[in-house]
């Protein structure tokens, strides 16, 4: 869950979602994703939260209050904005406050911690937050899926293998696992692929080749048209792009 003040939006998979102080920003399932700030200041800084729900606290917390997930068809993918409520805003805030009390952390961050599931699981998300909460069932596999996807991004990906390893037939791991992230298992690779890419060429100053090669690439042409379909530029010239942006952002930091 992420709340912010200023604006940003966040681009996983193919879709834009924007958020401000008064929105919310949720996902299930950690997806490749880019993001830009779009609306800070000096004297308004951009300022965000971000709160990681483990699984099995969201579990516990919807079997204490006593519910169950609606049987009807819910919307599964793995990112929303919801509006943020009153109750919700109050226990972040308090959340929030514990940095000025740190030896209160270890007794109140778990209260409210606890308190803000139950006001996600009660609020507009709440039938995908309880449906994603359920043990078993295809979402848990999807999860695993992605996992792995994620954690082997460098090697081959040979989905009739990890259809198998999750007792599903190809074509359920492809309709599910695009029900969830919006995105076919091989797309999803490529999302991370690319994106880990361009971090190792801005933060390691590796050229496009060395890049492609590390990320799992074999051919160089073929990584470069697809950056390129993702990013809108060749790798080397968006590279080149966020360093001068970069510079113009901290040399107008230093005038103002």
């Amino acid at each position: 869950m992420c709340d912010c003040s200023g604006q940003q939006r966040s681009a996983p998979c193919e879709s834009r979602y924007r958020y401000d102080p008064l929105h919310y920003l949720l996902t299930t399932i950690e997806l490749p994703s880019a993001s830009q700030v779009v609306e800070a200041s000096k004297e308004r800084p951009y300022l965000s939260l971000r709160l990681e729900l483990p699984p099995a606290l969201v579990s516990s917390v919807l079997l204490e209050a006593g519910y169950i997930p609606s049987k009807k068809r819910t919307d599964a993918r793995a990112v929303a904005v919801s509006p943020l409520d009153g109750n919700l805003l109050e226990a972040a805030v308090r959340l929030i406050r514990l940095l000025d009390a740190p030896d209160e952390v270890p007794v109140l961050m778990p209260l409210i911690t606890q308190e803000i599931i139950y006001r996600l699981l009660i609020g507009e998300q709440r039938d995908r937050l309880r449906r994603l909460a359920i043990l078993g069932g295809y979402t848990s596999d999807i999860v695993r899926a992605a996992t792995q996807l994620r954690q082997n991004f460098d090697q081959p990906l040979y989905i009739e293998d990890l259809a198998r390893e999750l007792g599903m037939s190809v074509s359920s791991l492809h309709h599910h696992f695009k029900a969830v992230t919006a995105m076919s298992p091989l797309q999803f690779q490529k999302r991370i692929r690319l994106q880990q890419a361009r971090r190792l060429m801005l933060s390691e100053g590796l050229h496009a080749t060395s890049a492609a090669f590390r990320v799992g690439y074999q051919d160089a042409s073929h990584f470069n048209r697809e950056y390129k379909s993702l990013f809108g530029i060749p790798p080397m010239r968006d590279v080149q792009r966020l360093r001068e942006e970069k510079l113009a952002s901290q040399d107008s930091s230093l005038r103002g």
